[in-house]
This record gives C-alpha cells, structure tokens and sequence, in this order.
C-alpha cells in the first residue's frame, strides 16, 4: 500500500509491476502502453466497435468505444474499473480518469464518477457529483478532484481543494476545454487564451505572458500544456523543469498529452514525441510507432490509440 500512497500525491514517484497483453498483427484498434505501466491491447478489430477515446488513469484506463460503451482495465482496487450499470445501458460522450478514480459524461449531460466510495481511504470527494449539476458537454480528471465544462460555457468542479483547484473564479465562462493537474485546474476559452488557478508553489498559474491562440490544454502533476493553432506548443510549471522545455523546431502537432513527469505530442503524420523526465521509460517511444490517432498520458506511463488505416483528423480549430 505504501507504493499506491505515494501515487495519490504526484510529488513523489511510485512504480508498478508490467500489465501485460497480447494483439492479432491484424487489430484495427491498438492501445500501446509503456513506462511503468506496460500493455499491447487489442481495442476493436473489423467486427467489433472501434475505440472513440481513451483515458489514462494512475493505474488504469479507460476506453470509449464508438458504440458510446466504455470499458475499462488496469487497477481496480477503488473500484475505478468498475462499469456503473448506468453506463451499460446509457451512451457515453466522453471519458475521463484520475489518480483513483473515472468519470464519464452522458449525451444527456449528466456525469457519472466512480472509485473510491464515500469515507474510502482515496477518497477526496471527486465521485460525488453535485446534485445540480446537468448539462456537461465535457468532463476532466485532476489527480484527486473533477471538472464538468457545461453547455453555457461555465465550470464546476468538486473534489480535493488543498490548493483553491475546486474553486472557479468568478464570472469564468466562454470555456471551450478543461483540464486538471495535481492541484491546479486550467479552462480554455473561446478566444484561445487560458485561465488557472489553485496551487501555485511551482509556477503551474504563470501562463507566459501574451499566450493566445490557443487550441487545446492538458495538465498533470504541477504543469500544463497548451497546444496553438499554429501547431506549436508552450508548457510552464514545475520552474521550468524537463518536462517544461518543448523540444527545439516541434511542430505539426494535432493533439498533446501529459503525465506527472513527461509530457507527449501528437503530430499530423501519426508519429510522437515524448519529453520530460524518462523515470520510468515513458518517454522512450517504441520505434516506428505509426498511424497514431489519438494519445493519452498519466503518472510515469504514456498510452496511444493506433489505427492500422488511419488518417489523422486534428481537432484543431482553424
């Protein structure tokens, strides 16, 4: 237990024994894994429903297959990989998971969260959704708290507050994105520029001055990512720290990722880039990785969807 400790709190490093599976060369979906966490899984295949998302989790992850079903693997010691019924008879937008725990937001707008229960060691009150909350679009997962970005562009947020990360400024709206690290919370708005708040003993709330044009966020342990229209990316957090200093001529990139200690890019032509502290090998990119799609990052692992026909559709807002 004291190993799964030290993960609840992103300051330290904590490594865990290889999960291990195994693919057909012919898979359509393949999720790949690697640094403490270590896994080759064959997600969908021709006859079976393609995968929509993933999500990394501390130990887990999570899927979101094209039928709006989610599944799960990994650790289920919080019950983090545990379906709730109503996922199994709802359909599913969007997936996010913590440290300890998941979250999913349905097409009707509500958002259902699993892991630990109520007054369970874990538990920092990120699965106790307010009763009021309703029209979520989108949801992210910070180490120990939730976010919910609604239809009217405004923000709730629930769970751990050491550091302000649940308390969202006032008059905050226009959110297009939100994202979450180990106690800080991070929104993009409408017109590309970004807003934090919460903890800021590593600089992870000083967004560089002039920052605008921005596409898209991700943020884990005591840092945040922003990925710019122009398919280039900033970092800030951690005092400027490896996983903070973006690799020199990085460009192309459609989507961005990030785990406590690394961060990941995803670039147009399917390939990736991975920087930051290689702890436990989660910046060593398997080589002639390809016909990447989408990609996703948490604690000391990086995780890929790889499709074997795939062509890659950036989100990226022209």
């Amino acid at each position: 237990m004291k190993r799964f400790v030290t993960r609840l709190f992103p300051a330290s490093a904590a490594l865990l024994g290889i999960l291990c599976s195994t693919i057909t060369a012919q898979a359509a979906n393949r999720i790949l894994t690697w640094g403490d966490l270590a896994s080759d899984l064959n997600a969908g295949s021709d006859r079976s429903p393609q995968v929509a998302q993933i999500a990394s989790g501390s130990f887990h992850g999570l899927v979101l297959r094209r039928d709006w079903k989610v599944t799960a693997w990994g650790d289920n010691r919080f019950g983090q990989t545990e379906i709730p019924a109503v996922l199994k008879r709802s359909m599913v937008r969007q997936v996010a998971a913590g440290n300890v725990h998941s979250l999913a937001v349905l097409w009707t707008g509500k958002v259902v969260a699993w892991g630990p229960a109520n007054g369970q060691f874990g538990d920092f009150g990120q699965c106790q959704v307010p009763d009021d909350l309703s029209r979520v679009v989108a949801v992210a997962a910070g180490a120990l708290h939730s976010l919910a970005l609604k239809r009217d562009g405004t923000v709730a947020a629930w769970g751990n507050n050491s550091a302000g990360q649940c308390e969202v400024p006032a008059g905050l709206n226009n959110v297009v994105a939100v994202a979450g690290g180990a106690n800080h919370s991070v929104a993009l708005k409408r017109d590309g520029t970004v807003v934090v708040w919460g903890g800021n003993a590593q600089g992870q709330l000083n967004v560089p001055e002039g920052l605008q044009g921005v596409a898209a966020i991700a943020a884990a342990g005591n840092h945040t990512l922003a990925l710019k229209r122009d398919g280039t990316v900033a970092a800030w957090g951690t005092f400027g720290l490896a996983q903070c200093v973006v690799p020199e001529a990085l460009n192309g990139v459609v989507a961005i990722a990030t785990g406590d200690y690394h961060a990941l890019a995803l670039k147009r032509d399917g390939t990736v880039v991975a920087w930051g502290y290689d702890t436990a090998g989660q910046c060593r990119v398997p080589e002639d990785l390809r016909r990447v799609v989408a990609i996703s990052a948490h604690g000391n692992h990086s995780s890929v969807l790889i499709h074997d026909r795939a062509r890659i559709q950036p989100w990226i807002r022209r």
